[in-house]
């Protein structure tokens, strides 16, 4: 059985333990771990029994789990690509969130960022989606696509509305770019793990057996990764606008105008650092799910009340 698997059924963590436990997974620290570290720890979360205990109070064994946790795919047991580990995730995405937000000074100023900032998020959800329903490489392809065309296109209507129809209202002019930002995160995740909910993801007992492809399993999936980003992204994008309009009002900013997208940024980077672990954190890596809300040719199989399957992240 895959370890970091095992280790997400094994903990049943309040939500607390879970902010602590990613705020080490997200350490930066962790996207320069060389193949050969990662190699090692995995050896031996496999080899040793005791390491097999995710309370274990060895150093060594915490060390090896948090370089598995954060480099491995709990799913299909290989490496997660640098960019997209979830300790790139913050320092990726909070710049281009900061861009996305600002007031557009032409077409190329305002489609860039979008795009980079979609395309960015799409393939973050699809890396580290579930990965144990049936696909091939050309699929994962054609719907990562989709899911960043449409994405960036929907990102783009507050932005292109401000500019061919200027708003006197501040509130909807501050407000609107921030609702899209959040509700779109969260649609994207539901086009780029699109498959999830129609093809299935494997359910398990508490001992890591297989007992078949659930598309129930799948929607519940997908349905919670996309609330966690609408939270994470609508929190983060809200936050340094709230901010920003109560600082144009101080006396430091009226003598320091050019001080307004330095704060920003570090506001918005602020915002995320805190969000990002938060939101990953809403909901368990590994769910449960009652055995009656599942399928019934799953149901026939174990008599076990609860059952296990992979969020994503």
């Amino acid at each position: 059985m895959e370890p970091n698997l095992r280790f997400w059924i094994a903990e049943r963590q309040s939500f607390v333990r879970r902010v602590l436990q990613w705020t080490e997974i997200l350490d930066p620290t962790n996207l320069v771990l060389s193949v050969e570290k990662i190699e090692k720890s995995r050896q031996l979360l496999f080899s040793n029994g005791d390491a097999s205990k995710p309370d274990s109070a060895d150093c060594r064994v915490q060390e090896a789990w948090k370089r598995s946790l954060s480099t491995v795919h709990p799913d299909s047991g290989k490496l997660i690509p640098v960019l997209f580990r979830p300790a790139a995730f913050l320092p990726l995405s909070a710049p281009l969130v900061f861009f996305s937000m600002m007031p557009a000074r032409g077409l190329k100023s305002l489609v860039l960022p979008q795009v980079s900032f979609h395309a960015y998020t799409s393939a973050f959800n699809i890396v580290n989606g579930n990965t144990s329903y049936s696909h091939s490489s050309l699929e994962s392809i054609f719907v990562g696509a989709g899911a960043f065309v449409s994405s960036a296109f929907f990102g783009l209507i507050p932005h292109l509305a401000r500019m061919r129809y200027p708003l006197d209202n501040l509130l909807v002019k501050r407000v609107l770019p921030v609702v899209f930002i959040a509700q779109v995160s969260g649609l994207n995740v539901f086009a780029s793990r699109s498959f999830e909910p129609v093809r299935g993801i494997e359910v398990m007992d508490k001992e890591g057996n297989v007992l078949g492809q659930s598309r129930r399993a799948g929607k519940k999936a997908v349905r919670e990764t996309a609330l966690s980003r609408v939270v994470l992204f609508g929190t983060s994008a809200l936050i340094p606008e709230v901010f920003m309009y109560f600082f144009k009002r101080t006396q430091v900013f009226l003598k320091n105008p050019q001080s307004l997208w330095p704060l920003k940024l570090s506001c918005t980077i602020l915002a995320m650092g805190l969000m990002v672990p938060g939101s990953f954190s809403m909901f368990p890596q590994v769910g449960r799910i009652e055995r009656a809300k599942l399928e019934e040719e799953i149901q026939a199989l174990t008599e076990e009340a609860e059952l296990f399957y992979h969020r994503g992240v």
